[in-house]
């Protein structure tokens, strides 16, 4: 479906108790003030819920009841603090209710959970916050769990990733709405980059699920330690003994994601390790990770990670540097 930005956007904040208070004010930042020197008409910024609402530690006095909510242009539910509760049945009424009614919906952080329990993902690629993914692909497995990226755009429904991915997300909302010069300025008075792509990777260190007591627990140490080898669906099925189907179904699962892409991102997350730790060439880390050549690693690495790879090791030495001159000049 196809989103038509009105003239004025009224974004509804859809808050009940339980909420991440974080992600809550990501959203209030963005879209509750414009800018200074934007022309134009802003957002029209409503908190919608249950009478007083609890964000952790603080109270919240909703603006409108959960009802106004499929009159909004755009409904922003920021995280979801406990994964293990089911997210109250009139929320998910309410977001289900504004979706159908032609509004834009997005989640920030483990919101995903409530548009999910709505039905909203059924098909659709979705992101939430890296330690909460296998769950969310394990509940709900209509939902293709992307772990390594920081927002999902599917048109009217947007998914982002945990905590300062919500800012992205956010952003990205604007830069559809008002364009890249009104993001800039949105990005100076919270001082945050103006944009970070959303196919940009999360940057967890978590290349193996912790769990050994999975059908693939076998199967991970095993494909790690061949990286630098052109391996297949096949060679991998072949390896745990079951057909390729299966094995898909295995890492769905396991990972919420495809063997291939489970593939691609522990070449890439090697990748990563040798940037950061050799001075080898980026030809031979290609060989290393698998990937043939140069190019194709370039190609993989920019779409992934959203630098490439020389850019990516001169960043991280940069830093290095810079924590270890804070180390000595700071010792502990």
């Amino acid at each position: 479906m196809t989103h038509t930005i009105p003239d004025v956007n009224t974004v509804a904040l859809a808050v009940t108790d339980g909420m991440l208070h974080f992600e809550l004010s990501v959203a209030y930042e963005v879209f509750g003030s414009a800018p200074a020197g934007v022309a134009g008409p802003w957002y029209d910024l409503v908190v919608c819920g249950p009478d007083t609402v609890r964000a952790g530690r603080f109270g919240l006095e909703p603006d409108h009841g959960l009802d106004r909510l499929p009159s909004a242009d755009t409904v922003i539910v920021p995280g979801w603090a406990d994964i293990d509760e089911e997210p109250p049945a009139d929320l998910v009424d309410a977001v289900r209710a504004a979706h159908e009614a032609g509004a834009r919906v997005a989640s920030l952080c483990t919101g995903a959970f409530v548009l999910a329990a709505a039905g909203l993902l059924d098909g659709l690629r979705a992101t939430t916050h890296w330690a909460h993914t296998r769950v969310l692909a394990t509940r709900y497995p209509r939902v293709t769990v992307d772990p390594d990226v920081l927002y999902v755009d599917n048109g009217s429904v947007l998914t982002s990733a945990g905590k300062a991915a919500a800012m992205d997300l956010c952003l990205h909302l604007v830069r559809l709405d008002h364009g890249s010069s009104t993001t800039n300025a949105v990005a100076r008075r919270l001082v945050v980059p103006p944009h970070r792509d959303g196919g940009q990777a999360q940057f967890v260190t978590t290349p193996v699920p912790a769990p050994d007591n999975h059908p693939l627990a076998e199967l991970f140490p095993w494909v790690l330690e061949r990286l630098d080898q052109p391996l297949t669906v096949e060679d991998l099925a072949r390896r745990a003994r079951v057909s390729s189907r299966t094995l898909g179904r295995h890492f769905r699962s396991v990972t919420g994601t495809t063997p291939l892409q489970w593939l691609l991102t522990q070449r890439i997350r090697h990748a990563q390790e040798l940037l950061e730790t050799t001075d080898d060439s980026v030809d031979t880390i290609a060989a290393a990770t698998g990937m043939g050549t140069a190019t194709t690693l370039r190609r993989h690495f920019n779409r992934t990670v959203g630098v490439p790879p020389d850019t990516y090791r001169r960043t991280f030495r940069s830093r290095a540097r810079s924590d270890h001159d804070d180390s000595e000049q700071y010792p502990s």
